[in-house]
């Protein structure tokens, strides 16, 4: 029902202005939080109790006898990555504020227990499988995003057993492509919370591609080759711009790159907005399709930031993402009767995964929420409604001429 009621909201978009009240800032943010409470509580409140192994459930086409071994980790890494910005803004005596200090709380007693090798949910990030190196650099990428109420309320020991974890993963060799981001990554934050890291781990994948792999116009190639699939937005220009900014801040060669991956990360955030349909859908295309919006992953990281191309407002993003979100989670399709999601892109769709996909691997979806690490009154959320670029123009309104990088750009 309130996937109805909000569809004829879009198509109420197409109507004369003010006669149809759309959703306000506020609000689309409690949707947000709800959504994302949604998603992220079985994972963290099993986490935190003990239970994930137990009570997680393993769906995948996959024949590999370790896949489901490794799959809470996948769960646990690519959560923490979503939900860290949020978690980051603290406690604060509002309503929002109080579910955010639950959920604080359950990530930092989940994370000791996922360390602790005396633990039922001590996660592996050994070199038993190759995975690990994957969900070690999201959960990586997720504490440094929340440096304050994630790895500052660990207590030392549990601190000292993650660096340990992260540590263990040197010992898996990335594939020659997005893999390699994933290495850096936990270098990165082996350099942020201990100043010590490997060089060539570190700087092998960042110079692959800012010097090789760089096909044009804020496309990078997935290794040597250009895929047509939303890893630009999943795993390369999050984890590049993330990883430069760590660079430029230990005044580390290679940091003064960043400004130049700014321009092309904003570029294909522009990309990723004209991509939603006047109908709030997105093209199906390429692998890992059932990571749902998580492939707005540099969307809504670029939006975190608050370095959105001037073209592109925040409120106009949010009101794009919020419509996808409705159109795509609200049926109760996308979970299974203990609240898990089900493989799928729309409800339960395992043929659309890959044989590396498991349950654990869908919760990559949460790097949509990533704005809700703005401030409730950031003009994020605070400007009225306003509608995403592909409505407008279906409705004859100029949207003006779009335009490629040019050059060493």
């Amino acid at each position: 029902m309130k996937t109805k009621v909000w569809l004829l909201a879009v198509l109420a978009s197409f109507l004369p202005n003010g006669l149809f009240a759309h959703p306000t800032g506020g609000e689309d943010r409690a949707y947000w939080v709800e959504t994302l409470v949604k998603i992220a509580d079985p994972v963290l409140v099993n986490l935190s109790e003990g239970t994930l192994k137990k009570n997680m459930p393993f769906e995948s086409l996959s024949d590999d006898p370790l896949r489901k071994d490794v799959s809470y980790l996948e769960a646990v890494g690519r959560t923490i990555c979503g939900i860290a910005p949020w978690l980051e803004l603290g406690p604060e005596d509002t309503k929002e504020g109080k579910i955010r200090s639950k959920y604080i709380k359950l990530a930092v007693q989940g994370l000791r227990n996922a360390v602790n090798p005396q633990s039922p949910d001590y996660l592996v990030f050994d070199n038993r499988h190759s995975q690990p190196l994957v969900d070690a650099a999201f959960l990586a990428q997720g504490l440094l995003r929340a440096p304050r109420q994630l790895w500052g309320n660990l207590d030392s020991e549990t601190q000292s057993r993650i660096i340990t974890e992260l540590k263990r993963t040197r010992t898996i060799k990335p594939k020659e492509s997005n893999w390699l981001l994933f290495a850096s990554m936990v270098e990165a934050a082996l350099l942020e919370f201990t100043n010590e890291y490997d060089t060539q781990r570190l700087y092998y994948g960042v110079n692959r591609f800012l010097d090789n792999w760089y096909k044009g116009d804020a496309w990078y190639g997935d290794g040597e080759e250009f895929h047509l699939d939303y890893y630009n937005s999943l795993v390369i220009h999050p984890m590049l711009t993330d990883l430069l900014y760590i660079m430029k801040k230990h005044d580390m060669k290679g940091g003064e790159f960043l400004s130049k991956q700014l321009t092309r990360h904003q570029r294909m955030a522009m990309q990723l907005e004209k991509l939603i349909s006047p109908e709030a859908t997105y093209p199906v295309i390429g692998r890992s399709i059932v990571y749902r919006l998580g492939v707005f992953h540099a969307l809504t990281q670029i939006s975190l930031l608050e370095m959105l191309p001037k073209k592109l407002s925040g409120a106009q993003v949010r009101c794009a993402l919020t419509a996808v979100m409705h159109r795509q989670l609200d049926q109760p399709v996308n979970f299974d009767e203990n609240g898990w999601l089900k493989i799928g892109f729309f409800g339960s769709q395992i043929e659309m995964s890959e044989a590396y996909i498991n349950t654990g691997s869908l919760y990559m979806c949460t790097a949509v929420f990533l704005p809700l690490g703005l401030p409730a009154q950031h003009s994020f959320w605070s400007e009225p409604y306003m509608e995403w670029t592909n409505l407008k123009a279906w409705k004859g309104i100029d949207v003006g001429a779009d335009k490629a990088l040019r050059g060493n750009l």
